[in-house]
């Protein structure tokens, strides 16, 4: 992943029960770790996310989650966790993050996350708002790809 295109950044701690019998960070931790990413960047770039909605009117839900394993975190370690929308289509956006170690800058994993935006009185996929699709393109400037009236979202 290039490093340029990621602007949000959050860092986490690995805490002691995070970690398995290998000494290191059990693998599905790392799912978590990148939701706080993606959650912070929302805040971040002000998007209005409560436990119901985003924006007030709609639901995202997460619908593909991906995950490159590339070395283990381990108990204590600082990670910085870089988050960034890569690409936003008619219904549908794309959150693209890594792992880093924060002293040794070690990449830990990579994830790509697909996100379906929802009407949330019906749960049926809707386009994409047109406020949310400002405030990522405000703060990602030309790295995001705004993809409108394709066929298939």
């Amino acid at each position: 992943m290039d490093r340029s295109k990621f602007k949000h950044t959050t860092q986490i701690k690995v805490r002691n029960y995070e970690v398995d019998w290998q000494g290191i960070v059990h693998n599905t931790v790392y799912l978590l770790y990148f939701e706080v990413g993606r959650v912070e960047y929302l805040k971040h770039i002000g998007v209005k996310v409560d436990i119901n909605t985003i924006q007030g009117e709609s639901k995202v839900v997460l619908v593909r989650n991906e995950i490159n394993y590339k070395s283990p975190a381990r108990f204590d370690e600082l990670l910085t966790i870089y988050t960034r929308i890569s690409f936003i289509k008619n219904t549908s956006f794309a959150f693209e993050a890594f792992l880093e170690e924060d002293l040794t800058k070690r990449l830990i994993a990579e994830n790509m996350a697909i996100h379906v935006w929802l009407d949330s009185s019906t749960g049926i996929a809707t386009t994409v708002d047109e406020k949310f699709k400002a405030l990522v393109r405000k703060f990602e400037g030309d790295t995001v790809a705004i993809l409108n009236n394709l066929k298939y979202s």
